[in-house]
């Protein structure tokens, strides 16, 4: 399935510690479309913040194991996107 539009490719920020350290370095986390390249993640993140991307980095997230009495359920797997920004620039979301 090809993904074209911008909200599509971006799911949400991801705000946890570990991404709001990365976001002093100018690295900010996605969770992202699970059919989406890096193309795809690099042309979304400079059209909806107008930013310039340096680098993407993109890994699949195994999902979790869930039990409920004597019942197992499985989440399914996501797509994380590390996004390195040029030197200086800053997405406003990650601001707080």
């Amino acid at each position: 399935m090809p993904v074209s539009d911008i909200w599509e490719v971006l799911r949400r920020p991801l705000i946890t510690e570990k991404g709001t350290a990365l976001a002093a370095e100018g690295k900010f986390l996605f969770e992202v479309h699970p059919d989406c390249t890096k193309a795809q993640v690099k042309q979304a993140i400079e059209r909806a913040f107008k930013v310039s991307v340096v680098a993407v980095n993109i890994a699949v997230m195994p999902g979790k194991s869930r039990r409920w009495k004597r019942w197992t359920a499985y989440q399914s797997d996501w797509k994380k996107a590390v996004v390195t920004l040029k030197p200086g620039e800053r997405i406003e979301l990650f601001d707080a």
